[in-house]
């Protein structure tokens, strides 16, 4: 008991200093989202709003209040899905290692820093979701994707991606996974009843924007300047909600291979991504067909980098998608706690750990406008001190069978 107690303040311990970095109030572009809704016509991203106008007067309070609690509710069903997985087996330094990392993630850290952004609802939904899936409630599932969608059009490649690699891996007998299995009839089926629906609801938002996505950029920006939004900002969310999909990616795919493979991210981010990867690789000890099918599934939301140019949050997504997929895995790949010995690392898989924890915990962010983590590297220094004093304890001390 002492050393679950351990583990639950250690993930809260850091999950609370990944979000003290750069929490704050929702900005005006996150303000403006939940401002915009179907007054105007129908328009993508317009049912958040409306659901919020619903529901109650839109103002700079009501946003606010419903962005802390749509994260609040995120970060409980993270930290409650980290907790529930590690006590399954608290003897697996894979499975701890791998959520210290994820909760100390640049992922957290701007959750934070954008509260009130979609990005947030999505996750959320796709959490939920992924539940329904991995109990076979495969038409309620597909109509909160088709809702997600119509949310945020991000749901496309944040929430369909692992959804499909939560039936797959339903629906596919353990261990015998293979890609010919993942094309076999049963599957298929099970994929087109989920996809149908928000595939024909994306291919809807898509045709609407090419055609009619323009037609509100005046009203828009006129609505949002009187909800007193910027204009920098008005101007920059009505693009974002008029423009065509076709006129992004013509204006930001020639920086896409630049964005993946040559920015500050691809080290200060993909090298503990790929180590979160090689934990999911040797808890689970995956089939490797299945492993390369987690890192595709995982690397999906990087086509973001095609047609915006937020590269930073960009780079946060696969964070969570691992999250979601290694929940999805230990649903599937039970393990016995009472008959599993500790794992031994080796010496270039501890320098792995210590480099990608370093990474996330001291490396600072990149931020939105112009803001900066509220805590030194120094402070830093002092504030991690208990998360390695905790991992060498749990290390060290002998496990006693329950």
């Amino acid at each position: 008991m002492y050393r679950k107690f351990l583990l639950i303040f250690l993930y809260l311990y850091a999950l609370v200093f990944s979000v003290s970095k750069t929490i704050r109030i929702p900005n005006q572009w996150a303000q403006s989202h939940w401002l915009v809704d179907y007054r105007f016509g129908f328009i993508k991203r317009g049912l958040a709003g409306e659901l919020l106008g619903f529901l109650c007067e839109k103002n700079a309070f009501s946003v606010t209040a419903l962005s802390v609690l749509v994260l609040a509710v995120l970060y409980f069903f993270i930290a409650s899905i980290a907790v529930k997985i590690t006590w399954n087996n608290t003897r697996s330094c894979y499975r701890i290692l791998f959520f210290v990392i994820f909760l100390l993630s640049q992922y957290i850290v701007f959750s934070a820093h954008l509260i009130g952004y979609l990005d947030h609802v999505v996750f959320l939904m796709t959490i939920f979701t992924v539940y329904l899936i991995t109990r076979n409630k495969l038409f309620p599932a597909s109509i909160i994707a088709v809702f997600s969608i119509f949310i945020h059009e991000i749901s496309i490649v944040l929430m369909l991606p692992v959804c499909c690699f939560a039936i797959i891996v339903n629906q596919v007998p353990e261990r015998k996974f293979s890609i010919k299995n993942v094309f076999s009839p049963n599957v298929i089926k099970k994929l087109a009843l989920f996809l149908t629906l928000p595939f024909l609801s994306a291919v809807f938002i898509s045709g609407y924007q090419e055609v009619n996505g323009g037609n509100y950029y005046t009203q828009l920006f006129s609505y949002l300047k009187q909800s007193s939004i910027s204009e920098k900002v008005a101007d920059s969310v009505c693009s974002a909600y008029t423009k065509s999909f076709t006129y992004y990616f013509s204006e930001q795919y020639e920086y896409f291979f630049q964005r993946i493979f040559i920015s500050k991210a691809t080290i200060f981010y993909g090298i503990p991504i790929v180590f979160c990867l090689w934990m999911i690789f040797k808890e689970f000890k995956l089939n490797i067909q299945l492993f390369i099918l987690l890192i595709v599934i995982s690397a999906i939301p990087l086509i973001l980098h095609s047609i915006a140019y937020d590269t930073y949050r960009i780079w946060t997504f696969p964070y969570m998608i691992l999250f979601l997929g290694f929940w999805i895995l230990s649903l599937k790949y039970k393990r016995d706690s009472g008959q599993t010995k500790p794992e031994k690392f080796s010496w270039w898989e501890y320098v792995f750990f210590i480099t990608a924890f370093l990474f996330v915990s001291l490396i600072p962010a990149i931020l939105f406008d112009g803001e900066t983590e509220r805590f030194s590297v120094a402070v830093k220094l002092i504030l991690i001190l208990p998360i390695l004093g905790i991992l060498y304890f749990i290390k060290k001390a002998p496990v006693k069978t329950d």
